[in-house]
């Protein structure tokens, strides 16, 4: 890996090498925000934090927040409800075609994950989990929330994190960060640790601080645009150097002004003086860049060596995991690392990175096939019909959701049904699974159906869209209104 030094000072160089073509891959694109919202409602209108005026639609959406408002009665009521800052990310991309296909609170940090609806199926092994790393190691105030999953075959993670603050503590940042690294662990064979994933995203409020220049300096240097002369004091800078386990993470330059710390519904540095418990006026908070956005790629498997031993087991893992990177590359690309002024609500500004994913698919087919039997409607029973296209670990806990055409999450179906408990009619390859008519919407709408696999934690399948009828029971009886009332005979149809 190269050393920070020639990274910065060799910039276009260091962009190119990641600009190679990809051996007959597919690119995505994924739009990663980190945000420290101070305890402050959200605002109305997220179209520039999510660029979605951009000829390029982004295919993956990450939003990490820290200081999310988390006093006991919100907090509650978020658990029970939705919180107001997933409301507004998911209103704002759910008429795009995006689904929240995770999500992780731990009080204020919060982590939220979307995907366009078409790569659904192929988003399996979804787990996600929180260390604290607060007072005491108990208090959730501080610490790192996390999803991980497979994305067509390739393991990614995405981390949020939320460390120490305060200009002494950048050792006890690191010290945290281990922690995280060390303590959050997965029930998966392949990638139990955040370590084993092919690419990790690490962003948050990490609270790293410019040392060791004064304010004028700093504020001059902002005002001149002149961001490289304060790399060398930037903290997490200096810490790469020294710390094996942060030389791992790759970073853009830090070509945009500082994100910490403004006045409140202003673009100005802070500006206040603030009061100590002794009752002495403590100095302005010197303009840092807390908020970051890294990654990094696992580096290639190692051959197998002598201390594999006679576990033959290991040595066949790695040999397969050797085979797979070589068949199935993977490289990443940033393409956009900057702040979002416009926003002025907290005393942080929003951190944004855009990346280009070229990937070569492990696999372009779901492992189910499903389709509505028949016509739908509340006035008959209904069936749905499936095929298994590969082999997937079936459980008695899978089920099938009936969702509206632009649903906008897994939790958001208008029914189901067990699929072992109400299947009907099966052979080795198609099963028929019922549907009650009192579970069908007796206003009817466009629909899709999702097979849902309770073991790899995801949907494995999802339908064509097709229409649920209107229930013609339903309007004899007056509880819908009949359309054709009024039409002249000649129009009826």
């Amino acid at each position: 890996m190269m050393e920070e030094t020639e990274e910065q000072s060799h910039p276009h160089q260091f962009e190119d090498s990641l600009k190679e073509e990809p051996r007959d891959g597919d690119t995505f694109r994924v739009h990663v925000v980190t945000w420290n919202v101070a305890t402050i409602d959200p605002p109305d209108d997220v179209t520039s934090l999510l660029h979605l005026n951009s000829p390029k639609s982004a295919d993956l959406y990450v939003i990490g927040l820290q200081e999310v408002y988390s006093g006991p009665v919100r907090f509650v009521s978020d658990m029970i409800f939705e919180d107001s800052w997933t409301g507004l990310f998911t209103s704002s991309l759910t008429p795009l075609q995006y689904v929240k296909v995770s999500s992780m609170r731990m009080q204020g940090l919060l982590l939220l994950f979307f995907s366009k609806l078409e790569h659904i199926p192929f988003i399996r092994d979804i787990q996600a989990t929180y260390t604290r790393t607060g007072i005491c190691g108990y208090w959730g105030n501080k610490g790192a929330v996390s999803i991980r999953l497979s994305f067509y075959g390739h393991m990614l993670c995405f981390l949020n994190c939320h460390l120490a603050a305060h200009m002494k503590y950048a050792s006890e940042r690191v010290d945290e960060f281990e922690y995280i690294m060390d303590r959050q662990t997965f029930d998966c064979r392949k990638a139990p640790r955040i370590t084993d994933h092919r690419l990790v995203f690490w962003f948050g409020d990490l609270n790293f601080r410019i040392q060791d220049h004064g304010m004028h300096f700093v504020r001059s240097c902002i005002n001149n645009q002149t961001y490289n002369l304060l790399w060398s004091s930037d903290q997490l800078i200096m810490m790469k150097k020294k710390e094996p386990l942060l030389q791992d993470f790759e970073e853009g330059a830090l070509d945009f002004q500082p994100t910490y710390k403004f006045d409140l519904n202003s673009d100005n540095y802070d500006s206040r003086l603030y009061r100590t418990w002794f009752g002495f006026n403590s100095k302005k908070r010197k303009p840092a860049w807390t908020d970051r956005i890294l990654w990094r790629m696992r580096p290639k498997a190692p051959p197998p060596d002598e201390q594999d031993g006679n576990d033959s087991t290991l040595y066949g893992e790695k040999i397969k995991q050797l085979d797979k990177e070589d068949e199935y590359p993977l490289k990443v690309r940033q393409d956009l690392y900057t702040s979002i002024m416009e926003y002025s609500i907290s005393d942080h500004k929003p951190v944004i990175g855009i990346f280009t994913l070229e990937l070569r698919k492990m696999y372009d087919t779901p492992l189910v096939r499903l389709q509505a039997e028949g016509d739908w409607s509340a006035d008959i029973d209904s069936l749905v019909v499936y095929s298994p296209l590969q082999p997937f670990p079936a459980s008695t806990w899978d089920w099938i959701g009936l969702y509206k055409v632009g649903f906008s999450s897994l939790s958001d179906y208008i029914t189901y049904t067990w699929v072992k408990d109400d299947e009907v009619a099966f052979n080795e390859e198609v099963m028929q699974v019922f549907v009650s008519k009192e579970e069908i919407p007796v206003r009817g709408g466009e629909c899709v159906l999702c097979y849902y696999c309770s073991t790899l934690q995801c949907i494995i399948g999802i339908s064509e869209p097709f229409k649920v009828l209107e229930s013609r029971v339903a309007i004899e009886e007056g509880l819908l209104p009949d359309k054709t009332v009024g039409l002249d005979k000649n129009h009826s149809e």
